[in-house]
């Protein structure tokens, strides 16, 4: 088992400082401590390491590898003691020190940049991380990210709180050069028999709802061609290797291609996914239920204007949550 003693942050300072010239005299008159007191201090660092931390058979002395670490791992833990207080301050008087913010890749290509305008005056500093639901999920529980628009609820999380965002209808895609008509789906299984399904990838949240869906409709298919991003697959319809399905704003993150494609909003199909935004209870309470406010503000003036020029109907298979 490693050892557990604290490091003194004093101690760790004056550590730094002396690997900065490798020289004690001038470490002492930066700190305005006596040279012995710099060698004290390094030499209680190293017994509590129980390894050396500088060759002093050198001159000037070099670092250990102990010492190599040590510096590098020190610089950015001292940077962060150093800041505390200022942050714990700005966190007492409203100002966030820093906000970790995950975005499911449809929502990050369509919303993402909007949403980032939105946040950037209310907190210090922000880090935007995008991907799969599952992976952005998993981020949230483990405390690396603090906000999440993802299409998974975690409702089996009591410490998670979901607020709902907006509701998508599936939707078909097919090549614009395929001269099939698709409106039924009994046109569609017909359809699935001469031209191959692209797939969004198991590991996808979307692409797990999509295939129960399919085989609700009683289209099982093979798994001939799978992809992981939204405007990979519209590019590949487009192309014309085969058919999807898709939402809208799966659609728009590949709206380039949209002049290649037909999209078809096959009678009697109701089935949906939904956006909610995540975060953990009692956390940032207030930015969250302004972050919701400005995502649904951004799906409302943005998003259904842009599917609007797409498409006639594509805004209209989609639900914002008021």
């Amino acid at each position: 088992m490693r050892d557990s003693k604290l490091i003194d942050m004093q101690s760790l300072r004056v550590f730094l400082t002396t690997s900065q010239d490798c020289n004690m005299s001038k470490a002492a008159a930066r700190l305005g401590v006596s040279q012995s007191a710099v060698s004290q201090t390094i030499r209680a660092l190293e017994e509590d390491f129980g390894a050396p931390l500088i060759n002093r058979g050198a001159r000037p002395f070099t670092l250990t590898p102990a010492g190599l670490t040590l510096r590098n791992r020190g610089a950015i833990l001292l940077d962060e003691v150093l800041n505390l207080r200022g942050t714990v301050v700005d966190a007492s008087q409203g100002i966030m020190p820093d906000l970790k913010v995950g975005l499911v890749d449809s929502f990050a290509a369509t919303c993402g940049t909007r949403l980032v305008q939105s946040l950037l005056g209310k907190v210090s500093q922000l880090s935007i991380r995008t991907g799969r639901t599952p992976d952005l999920s998993q981020a949230l529980v483990r405390r690396e990210l603090d906000i999440v628009v993802s299409t998974d609820l975690l409702e089996d999380m009591e410490s998670i709180v979901c607020h709902q965002l907006m509701t998508e209808r599936f939707l078909m895609i097919q090549p614009k050069q395929h001269a099939m008509q698709v409106r039924t789906f009994a046109d569609l299984t017909r359809l699935a028999h001469s031209l191959p399904l692209v797939r969004f990838n198991q590991q996808s949240h979307l692409g797990s709802q999509i295939d129960r869906f399919l085989r609700q409709h009683h289209l099982q298919l093979p798994r001939k061609l799978e992809v992981d991003t939204a405007d990979t697959l519209t590019s590949m319809v487009a192309g014309g290797i085969g058919w999807a399905m898709t939402t809208p704003l799966c659609l728009l993150q590949g709206a380039r291609f949209s002049k290649q494609i037909k999209i078809v909003n096959i009678e009697g199909m109701s089935s949906a996914r939904s956006l909610y935004l995540l975060a953990r209870k009692g956390e940032y309470s207030q930015l969250v239920q302004e972050t919701i406010l400005s995502a649904k503000l951004i799906l409302e003036t943005s998003v259904l204007s842009e599917l609007r020029a797409t498409h006639p109907y594509l805004d209209q298979l989609i639900e914002i949550d008021k």
